[in-house]
């Protein structure tokens, strides 16, 4: 194909491949060695080569061997950085597709960060030391939206808070029980075995919202009562606290149920027909996930499988 003036054409990777051979062999029988091809395929390389920069020669053919001509010598120095640049590449790639390198970023839920989370980041950085890992912490609606923009490869979300999930492929962790954390001077404190949430209907219950709906005080709405909210109160530990001191009760999903105090007793919620709390690591369905994000999810489940019920 002929080629207008300056114009560049899309040389070969193969061509250039084939020029650098013979340039540091100085015979086409020395590249075809190196190359495992055959003397002719190599001349024919070169030759395609040199008619795609316009047709003058790279190399003299003497009667043994070949010498770089004038553009021959002018063309060495590019070649070789391209094909540095694309080994360089193929390394690169070759250690995204092991999720040997490259990034990792994700979002959680604030109680997946409690031991799910820990759990899961341990085993990969294990595994994939030099994956960077970023992470965010926030709710379930906010890190889907982060995710659809782009700011993450994949999110720890719960199907808590009523986010429209449709629009992501989810990959199942786990279904996570519910607990009601009550002082330990409560008089169900020491009873043995589930108990029907609607037991602490006239409760006065501690809560990160004043409203129940979208919080885990929505399983409440599904038993057919509506809960007291006494106490507002975002952080966890803080709740622990107001619980401890006797101000109310709260529900514990199973992540948080680990780092509870001493003084505070869990109770756990009787599946009376209402679905667990579901938690999933969610990707955009129309994305490939990275392989880092997929190795991530592999050690998610792993981690997912020692959450104690």
């Amino acid at each position: 194909m002929p080629y207008t003036h300056g114009e560049i054409p899309d040389l070969s990777t193969v061509w250039l491949r084939a020029f650098l051979e013979v340039a540091r062999h100085g015979s086409f029988t020395g590249a075809a060695r190196t190359l495992g091809w055959t003397q002719s395929s190599v001349s024919r390389q070169v030759a395609s080569l040199e008619a795609a920069l316009g047709g003058g020669p790279l190399f003299d053919r003497l009667p043994r061997g070949v010498r770089l001509t004038e553009a021959g010598r002018l063309l060495v120095p590019h070649a070789e950085t391209v094909a540095a640049a694309l080994h360089e590449a193929r390394r690169d790639l070759d250690a995204l597709r092991e999720a040997a390198g490259g990034r990792l970023r994700f979002g959680a839920f604030a109680t997946a960060d409690a031991a799910l989370v820990p759990h899961a980041l341990a085993l990969f950085r294990a595994r994939h030391p030099r994956v960077r890992v970023t992470r965010e912490e926030g709710f379930t609606p906010a890190l889907l939206d982060r995710l659809t923009a782009g700011h993450l490869d994949l999110a720890i979300v719960s199907t808590t808070g009523r986010a429209p999930l449709e629009a992501y492929t989810l990959h199942h962790l786990l279904d996570e029980p519910l607990y009601v954390a009550v002082p330990a001077g409560h008089p169900l404190a020491g009873h043995v075995g589930p108990v029907p949430l609607g037991r602490f209907a006239d409760a006065d219950w501690i809560c990160g919202s004043a409203r129940p709906e979208g919080t885990l005080l929505d399983a409440a709405l599904r038993q057919g009562f509506r809960p007291r909210v006494a106490h507002v109160v975002g952080e966890w530990t803080a709740k622990q606290g107001y619980v401890a001191a006797g101000l109310g009760v709260t529900l514990v999903p199973a992540l948080a149920a680990e780092a509870v105090r001493p003084d505070v007793r869990l109770l756990r919620v009787l599946d009376e027909g209402a679905p667990a709390r579901a938690v999933y690591a969610a990707t955009v369905r129309e994305r490939s996930p990275t392989p880092a994000a997929v190795a991530f999810i592999d050690a998610l489940r792993e981690a997912a499988a020692k959450v104690p019920a």
